[in-house]
């Protein structure tokens, strides 16, 4: 429901928004179809198979829980890459070199993101890797128990595993490592803060939330990639289901978390939500008890 609400209201103001969208704000646009698409496609089944104590469906179900799964993660992750580069880029280039950074070349990268994570998606399906239920067993995955007695399985989470998650990773931790020692020389050269430009301090704050946005992912999902890495080497029933199924909770979790990070950090996000309730009706009224009818008193929005 969070995830649902949370992001609708990022795609709502995005919509409402369209021609102010900087080129940078697509991909957040493009995280929040990431984090929609996989509660949309993927919640419901777990929830009933949750209520059912077990998988509802057959091996197709299953196999399509598993390839939305993955599609959407490699999306997010390849998405919050693609944010840090250009955060990095828009940073450290001169005002000429990041207007070249244009929303024509911020789609054709969001296109790149959604083919190269579908290729991955699809790999299993061509006979490299292969997808599974969860050890706890009301949901499915990539087979990681069977990796480590199959050299196919093997090779496929080896090259996904640094292709999809070490090197973006490592991107990610870069471009802000990169970034925070910009501002930090830039700031020493500027002794007084009161002297700090407002588009310096506007930079900060962005970069501050790309960070958050960045770290809560990894941080839900490093859980997951510890315990799915446990099992290609042991058996998985070494694990007691809950050990499996926390982390995997934990791990889902993440796209719930990106809405409100841009709700403390964005003025506009904030002004756009309050609309949004005021035009959804979301308005609470308070009646004086003397002449209710006369002097309603409502919250209101403004810019």
């Amino acid at each position: 429901i969070l995830t649902i609400l949370g992001n609708s209201a990022v795609l709502a103001t995005a919509v409402k928004r369209s021609s102010l969208l900087k080129s940078p704000e697509l991909l957040t646009v493009n995280l929040a179809v990431a984090d929609i698409g996989m509660a949309l496609s993927m919640y419901p089944l777990a929830i009933a198979s949750a209520w059912n104590h077990a998988w509802l469906g057959g091996d197709v179900s299953c196999v399509y829980y598993a390839l939305m799964g993955f599609l959407f993660g490699v999306c997010s992750m390849m998405t919050l890459c693609a944010m840090a580069v250009i955060r990095f880029l828009v940073t450290s280039s001169s005002k000429s070199n990041s207007k070249k950074i244009t929303k024509n070349t911020v789609c054709i990268l969001i296109a790149f993101v959604w083919l190269y994570s579908l290729l991955w998606a699809i790999l299993p399906l061509l006979g490299w890797g292969y997808y599974g239920p969860e050890p706890f067993g009301i949901s499915c995955t990539i087979a990681w128990s069977k990796f480590h007695n199959s050299s196919n399985g093997f090779s496929f989470i080896l090259s996904m595993f640094l292709l999809c998650t070490v090197l973006p990773a490592l991107t990610i931790v870069a471009c802000y490592l990169g970034i925070a020692w910009k501002v930090h020389k830039a700031y020493q050269e500027i002794q007084n803060i009161d002297r700090i430009p407002n588009a310096a301090k506007l930079e900060k704050k962005l970069t501050l939330m790309a960070v958050l946005i960045s770290v809560g992912f990894l941080s839900s999902w490093t859980p997951y990639a510890a315990a799915s890495f446990w099992s290609i080497f042991n058996s998985s029933d070494s694990l007691q289901p809950v050990v499996t199924l926390l982390p995997c909770l934990f791990a889902k979790s993440s796209t719930a978390y990106n809405p409100f990070i841009y709700y403390v950090f964005s003025k506009t996000f904030r002004c756009e939500v309050k609309k949004l309730q005021c035009c959804c009706g979301w308005r609470v009224h308070y009646f004086s008890s003397g002449n209710s009818a006369e002097h309603p008193v409502s919250t209101t929005c403004s810019g």
